[in-house]
């Protein structure tokens, strides 16, 4: 889920990226005979070696926050976590803001001085950006699906069921499904561990999509549909009936979301979703390509990106 609160981040914290190179000049060129450039060996490559970030406490993120948002009375927060970002030298701190509007993921990165945070993504970088994502979603999904198996673009979508703001973007998802119809198209689970609710959600939906394809894309429209009044005490109640509706026996789903089994599959699936950068819901894929804020993207946007994908095999 995303919110206006993933703002506040970028106004209260100060970025601040200083980048050093320091540049000798060129040595002059040695000029080697002949006979010794036969014997010549090219010089061996400095070690490269890796900076572990030294991590922030629990207690100075706390303080952070603290001085940040203290003045807004009705917002509170959740230190996720804090670990090595992704880049070398970097911190990764990870939170939940929570408002009487809603709740938030958001995320920062703290410099290996300690002394700035910066906020924003660390996106992917080289002639081909979008592959290594490709590649590791090729192999990894497992979820319900739709269209050509051998389509030249796989659309991702890692969803939450009790997400309002996955609720919202499935028209945009749907129009680009409907819009490409040689494009392959999965669903994942990512449950977020704030709702009460989307682990069960998670569950349902993956045994129901095992026992019938159909009937999965039935059940996730209906549960959307009717999420307002699903709540964690009666989720097996409605969940259950809107498996009946899809065409499943509501009661085996229910036996099913409960084993081991099922649960170890939905992790698998969060577990992919962390492994290409999924922090929230939805989140969509284009042969690698994450976009998020899908409802907020133009239908003719999406469009365009599937079909550049398609053409240049990215």
């Amino acid at each position: 889920m995303r919110s206006p609160l993933n703002y506040v981040l970028i106004i209260l914290l100060t970025a601040l990226s200083v980048a050093q190179t320091a540049t000798q000049p060129s040595a002059a060129k040695a000029v080697t005979k002949p006979e010794e450039q036969a014997v010549a060996k090219p010089l061996a490559k400095p070690a490269t070696t890796v900076s572990t970030p030294n991590l922030p406490s629990e207690a100075t993120v706390d303080s952070f926050l603290q001085q940040s948002f203290g003045y807004q009375k009705d917002l509170t927060w959740k230190i996720a976590s804090i670990k090595p970002a992704p880049v070398p030298g970097l911190a990764e701190v990870n939170v939940v803001l929570a408002s009487p509007q809603g709740q938030q993921s958001s995320r920062f990165y703290v410099t290996p001085d300690g002394n700035h945070a910066v906020v924003g993504d660390i996106i992917p970088f080289g002639a081909k950006p979008y592959d290594p994502a490709k590649k590791t979603l090729e192999k990894g999904v497992s979820g319900p699906e739709r269209g050509p198996k051998e389509a030249q673009v796989t659309i991702v979508e890692f969803g939450d069921l009790q997400c309002p703001a996955c609720k919202a973007a499935q028209p945009a998802i749907e129009g680009l499904v409907a819009a490409e119809p040689n494009a392959r198209f999965v669903f994942q689970n990512f449950p977020l561990e704030m709702h009460n609710w989307a682990a069960k959600g998670a569950a349902y939906a993956d045994c129901v999509g095992r026992a019938s394809n159909d009937a999965f894309w039935k059940f996730v429209s209906k549960t959307y549909e009717t999420q307002a009044d699903i709540t964690a005490d009666n989720a097996d109640e409605k969940l259950s009936a809107i498996a009946d509706g899809a065409g499943v026996k509501g009661t085996d789903i229910a036996v099913c979301a409960t084993k081991p089994e099922t649960k170890a599959r939905v992790d698998a699936s969060i577990a992919l979703g962390k492994s290409v950068d999924v922090t929230g819901t939805p989140s969509i894929f284009i042969n690698g390509r994450k976009i998020d804020n899908v409802s907020q993207v133009p239908a003719d946007v999406l469009k365009g990106l599937a079909e550049f994908a398609a053409k240049n095999g990215n």
